[in-house]
């Protein structure tokens, strides 16, 4: 028999379960959001900042992240990086220690990664880094969602090799990731039997004679490309070449208005890069540009149900944004912002196949072999901390787009290349 009592206590182990139910939904799981939102490179960054809030929504609205039979709801926390590679590091480090990220997700240029790398490692703490790189790095603690060169370097000199081009001028800003590459790129077509006279930008050898620096360079934020350009259009006279460019950030803009203003045109002497996307278009006098190739492991245009909803889900998440400053018309999708947003989903993964946070626990997860139907297709976690993922050779289109000329499917990713093609 029920009594009176007996229907009140069942009434309150209901409202406590119920109270219990809600304290449990709200377990949360801080993760840190690591970008430049101001300087040189926010022209980049905030994008990524954004898609990793929509990001955590989007999972937030599903459930969040299951663990040990309990739902745990992310919530960000974000620093600014402002563009200041030391600042990274001390950012980094409050992330860490103070504000005990289970994971973070950030850094664009390889100088910031470098310069948060000994913190990390210090600390055991876990990035997930979704920005192009120049490989010869391969840290426990670093998820490297990005292009590694065999990814984007050198799909891009195969394409323009079988096209006909014969003659590569290799420009690029002043910071590692730009020489870095290039280095493996002389290697690269030298093997292909392409002469060393035919690979501009100049050379700089140490006491033994051995080239250290290929390429010309300049540092962050120049704006005087009159000479360089100039210098190009010498080299490309007669026809059958092409520039190679890791130009980062702003400096793009005067680049391109000095190459345009030149008369060299897509025709005459096309320019493939490695940094910009459909993001950094929004800044850029793109129907100058036509013609122009990226090569990337994403494009908006992708023609593929998932990568549609991507777009629209991302966009319609715009419109209802209350992020302070956050700028909402004429927005895109590209590259690392698809490799932040497979990131996030893969340490998702991990962390549940692992059934913990402990960054051990799901490293090893992830090295076991994770996959993610993503907006560009399917991308593997391998036990060097990398991504198997296609590779998209596109080029520029008047609005800004890119038009997909050639894929390559399922390419692994391999960060050790210097001195292989020898």
């Amino acid at each position: 028999m029920i009594t009176k009592f007996g229907k009140l206590l069942g009434v309150g182990a209901l409202a406590l379960g119920a109270l219990l139910g809600t304290a449990r939904a709200a377990d949360t799981v801080k993760v840190g959001v690591l970008h430049s939102l101001s300087g040189t490179m926010a022209i980049s960054e905030t994008s990524l900042r954004d898609v990793l809030l929509f990001t955590f929504d989007e999972i937030n609205a599903a459930g969040g992240i299951k663990v040990g039979g309990k739902s745990y709801k992310i919530e960000p926390v974000v620093v600014d990086g402002a563009s200041n590679w030391p600042l990274f590091a001390e950012k980094a480090k409050q992330l860490l220690e103070q504000d005990k990220v289970a994971v973070t997700f950030g850094c664009w240029t390889s100088v910031s990664r470098k310069s948060v790398l000994p913190v990390f490692e210090k600390n055991n703490g876990l990035l997930f880094y979704p920005v192009q790189y120049e490989g010869e790095e391969e840290s426990q603690n670093v998820a490297y969602t990005a292009e590694a060169v065999n990814q984007q370097a050198t799909p891009a000199v195969d394409y323009l090799l079988e096209q006909g081009y014969t003659k590569f001028y290799l420009l690029g800003s002043d910071y590692v990731y730009p020489q870095t590459t290039n280095l493996v790129l002389l290697e690269y077509l030298l093997s292909k039997g392409v002469p060393i006279e035919n690979i501009g930008g100049g050379f700089r050898k140490d006491e033994s004679g051995k080239i250290i620096s290929a390429g010309k360079y300049t540092p962050f934020g120049h704006t005087d490309y009159q000479q360089i350009v100039a210098e190009i259009k010498q080299f490309a006279a007669g026809g059958g070449a092409a520039v190679i460019s890791t130009l980062n950030g702003d400096t793009n803009v005067p680049f391109f208005k000095e190459y345009a203003a030149s008369g060299l045109t897509a025709d005459t002497c096309p320019v493939v890069s490695f940094s910009i996307s459909e993001d950094e278009f929004r800044g850029l006098p793109a129907d100058q540009l036509v013609g122009q190739l990226g090569c990337w492991t994403y494009f908006q245009s992708i023609n593929t149900p998932a990568n549609k909803k991507f777009v629209s889900d991302f966009k319609a998440w715009l419109a209802k944004s209350t992020v302070p400053g956050i700028v909402k018309d004429g927005r895109v999708t590209c590259s690392p912002m698809v490799l932040s947003y497979n990131g996030v989903y893969l340490w998702k993964a991990a962390v549940e196949k692992a059934g913990t946070f402990d960054v051990d626990a799901v490293r090893a997860a992830w090295k076991s072999g994770i996959s993610f139907d993503g907006p560009a297709g399917k991308v593997t976690t391998q036990p060097n901390m990398h991504l198997t993922k296609n590779v998209y050779i596109g080029e520029t289109k008047s609005d800004g787009q890119f038009k997909i000329l050639k894929s390559f499917d399922n390419v692994y990713g391999e960060p050790w290349l210097k001195g292989k093609f020898k």
